[in-house]
């Protein structure tokens, strides 16, 4: 846990890579197309929980097996940004189901460490193609709704995207207390 605290302070994290495809503006909505790489991630799935709740539930499970509660003992440190899928109703409210998914850094994707928490998974996820859209400040649930529905809405007739699904994502540890990062990726179809 140490180690990923110091390196997401003082050390360099990794950046999940992808390519932009393209960019565009639409109703004071800046947005990019991205082509987001697969790979293994870390998986942590909470049900029966508001957004929020879930995630503080989420979180500490994923950063603890970053940090190194795992079968090598090894803390491997971050990589952003940590994204966790949410599952919308008709309305746009959300489901109370999240799945948080945690990257794991390139130099352990062909031999992950363990878990040592069972509610940890470690998935092979394929690459996916996302619309992308990027805000500030300390985000929560109403914030991802409200930020997934301008997206949708500037992405009208241009685009399709998935409505069963969409991903919210951080890039900031959390005792970052300005600049802060988020994105909204919905899911191109």
């Amino acid at each position: 846990m140490l180690g990923m605290i110091r390196n997401s302070l003082f050390g360099s994290v990794e950046t999940w890579p992808w390519q932009v495809l393209s960019k565009g503006d639409k109703e004071e909505v800046s947005y990019e197309e991205r082509a987001c790489e697969g790979g293994k991630f870390a998986t942590v799935e909470v049900t029966d929980k508001p957004v929020d709740e879930a995630l503080r539930e989420a979180m500490p499970k994923v950063a603890k097996y970053a940090g190194g509660t795992n079968d090598k003992g090894i803390g491997m440190g971050m990589t952003v940004p940590i994204s966790f899928a949410v599952f919308p109703n008709e309305d746009g409210s959300l489901q109370k189901k999240l799945k948080v998914w945690f990257r794991i850094p390139n130099q352990f994707q062909s031999d992950p460490p363990a878990p040592s928490d069972k509610s940890v998974k470690i998935e092979e996820r394929e690459g996916i193609t996302v619309y992308s859209m990027q805000f500030g400040g300390y985000a929560k649930e109403a914030d991802y709704v409200a930020h997934a529905s301008r997206l949708r809405a500037a992405l009208e007739g241009t685009a399709t995207c998935r409505g069963d699904v969409y991903f919210c994502t951080g890039y900031d540890p959390p005792m970052k207390p300005y600049g802060r990062r988020n994105e909204i990726w919905l899911l191109k179809t």
